[in-house]
C-alpha cells in the first residue's frame, strides 16, 4: 500500500518466494489514496489478505487501524508490515491487525551478512528521516555508539525525542553533517551510513561525503540508497581503501521478514536477490 506505488519492486521479489516456496499466495501494488487510508486497512480482512506492506506516505497513518504494533513500529511510528489473522470471541469472527517494522531488522541483517558486527562500535549515521530513525534504533538498540549527523539540528532533536525512551541512555549523540570529518579521524573504526537519497538515479553523482572528508581508516561504509548498485558515496569509500555496500541486501531481508510474519515460512534470500 503507498501512493505512488506502481514503481515498487516488491510484487516482483515476494511472488517470486511465494512460487519459490510453493505457497499460493500472490503480492501486488495497492495504490491507496492519503484520504482512503482508513477505509483500506479496514477492508483487508473482507478482501482476504493476509498481510500488506505499507510504504510513503501511509507508514505512520496506518498505525491507528491497527488493533496492536511490535516494539520497533511504537518506537519509530511507522508500520511497514501488517500480519492479518482472526480471534474468535463470544462476537464471532474478528479480524486483528498487528503491525511491525522490519527496516530495522532488515539492516542488522544484512550488516551481520557482510560481516560487519556492530555491538561496541562508533556509528556515524547520516541522515534522520524515516529510514535514519529506523537504523538508529537498530544500531543504538544493538550495542552501538550513534552518532546522528543532520543537516538541521532540530531534525536530530526531534529523532532523540522519539527514541529517548526506545533506546540505552547515552546511546546517541547529535552533530552537524559537517563533524563528519572530526569523527571520522577520532573513530577510525566507525561504520559510516548514509541514510538520506543523495546519489539515487538520476542524480548519480551527488554524495553527501565531501571528496575533502576522510574516511575512518578501519572502517565500514554502508550506503541504503541501490539505484544505482554501485553509488558516488561507495565508490568514494572504495577509493580510500574501505569496504562499501548499498541497500539492497536491506530491502531483501526486511521483505524476507515481513514473508516470514505472513506465512510463517522462511523465504529463499538468492531467489529474491535475483528476482529483484
Amino acid at each position: 500500500m503507498g501512493w505512488p506505488v506502481s514503481h515498487s519492486k516488491s510484487p516482483r521479489m515476494q511472488t517470486a518466494a511465494a512460487e519459490a516456496a510453493g505457497l499460493d499466495y500472490i503480492y501486488v501494488a495497492l495504490p491507496v489514496h492519503p484520504q482512503a487510508v482508513g477505509e483500506a486497512v479496514r477492508g483487508l480482512p473482507a478482501l482476504g489478505f493476509c498481510g500488506v506492506n505499507v510504504t510513503v506516505p501511509h507508514k505512520q497513518a496506518v498505525v491507528r487501524f491497527l488493533d496492536e504494533v511490535d516494539p520497533a513500529a511504537a518506537a519509530l511510528g511507522a508500520v511497514n508490515t501488517i500480519v492479518i489473522t482472526s480471534k474468535e470471541g463470544h462476537e464471532g469472527f474478528r479480524p486483528y491487525l498487528k503491525g511491525y517494522n522490519t527496516d530495522a531488522r532488515g539492516f542488522l541483517k544484512d550488516l551481520s551478512g557482510h560481516g560487519v558486527e556492530v555491538d561496541g562500535r562508533h556509528c556515524l549515521v547520516l541522515g534522520g528521516g524515516g529510514s535514519g530513525r529506523a537504523v538508529v534504533y537498530a544500531l543504538a538498540t544493538s550495542g552501538a555508539v550513534v552518532h546522528l549527523l543532520t543537516r538541521r539540528p532540530e531534525q536530530g532533536d526531534e529523532v532523540a525525542n522519539q527514541l529517548a525512551e526506545h533506546i540505552p541512555a547515552d546511546s546517541l549523540h547529535l552533530h552537524g553533517l559537517n563533524d563528519a570529518p572530526a569523527l571520522a579521524r577520532h573513530y577510525r573504526s566507525a561504520i559510516v551510513v548514509n541514510t538520506t537519497p543523495l546519489g539515487m538515479t538520476p542524480n548519480t553523482e551527488e554524495s553527501v561525503w565531501q571528496d575533502e572528508w576522510p574516511f575512518p581508516e578501519e572502517g565500514f561504509v554502508y550506503d541504503l540508497v541501490y539505484n544505482p548498485a554501485v553509488t558516488r558515496l561507495m565508490r568514494q569509500a572504495q577509493a580510500a581503501g574501505l569496504e562499501a555496500a548499498n541497500g539492497l541486501g536491506m530491502l531483501v531481508h526486511q521483505g524476507a521478514e515481513a514473508f516470514y510474519l505472513w506465512t510463517g515460512v522462511r523465504p529463499d534470500l538468492d531467489i529474491m536477490r535475483k528476482a529483484l
